[in-house]
């Protein structure tokens, strides 16, 4: 059982335990995902040391193990896998995410100790951030797209599966319990929140 940083409300959960009931395409494709990492092929050397760190705080990933969260925005990226739109005053999705590379490390990101970077986050999130390649974008809208793609990655990740207590795919299996798991209305297989 792996979760980010071995943290989670679920104990010893392992949704990898349940590779049984997935069909074969479902269980390779989530396998997959744990066991081979892309290899970075859009971000340049820079971006990924300060994107790394972004990516890090945003999911509260201080700590070993870790979902590798920017390998697979780099992905994304690198593919040109967009969500199908594009906001009428943002560039591409890959530019968005290299202007915010170069704005955090203009900033200083990377010399900022961890309360410092959270304020430039926070200043990120609420549009505060001015001048230079900042001036190019709506900042906030900026950072809600690299915001979805971040919790995209982080979400898809069996190991924060874990961390959160989701069953994973129920096919083909199904789901039959719809319901409030306080009343007991949880399926068999789903993980009892322990603290």
């Amino acid at each position: 059982m792996t979760t980010p940083q071995n943290k989670g409300r679920y104990g010893d959960y392992d949704v990898l335990c349940e590779t049984g009931h997935w069909d074969e395409v479902t269980r390779r494709v989530v396998l997959d995902r744990v066991g081979n990492v892309p290899p970075f092929r859009f971000f340049d050397d820079r971006e990924r040391e300060v994107l790394v760190v972004f990516c890090d705080l945003m999911t509260a990933q201080e700590a070993e193990p870790r979902v590798p969260v920017l390998a697979y925005v780099d992905e994304k990226l690198y593919e040109n896998d967009g969500d199908g739109y594009q906001y009428f005053d943002l560039p591409s999705d890959q530019e968005v995410w290299r202007t915010a590379a170069r704005g955090l490390d203009d900033e200083g990101f990377l010399l900022l100790d961890r309360d410092g970077r959270c304020g430039l986050i926070d200043r990120f999130s609420k549009g505060e951030l001015h001048g230079g390649v900042w001036a190019t974008l709506n900042v906030q809208r900026a950072f809600s797209i690299v915001t979805r793609d971040i919790c995209e990655c982080f979400y898809s990740h069996p190991w924060a599966w874990n961390e959160i207590g989701f069953g994973g795919p129920a096919y083909p299996r199904g789901y039959a319990a719809f319901g409030n798991p306080d009343l007991g209305e949880r399926e068999h297989w789903e993980a009892a929140e322990q603290r």
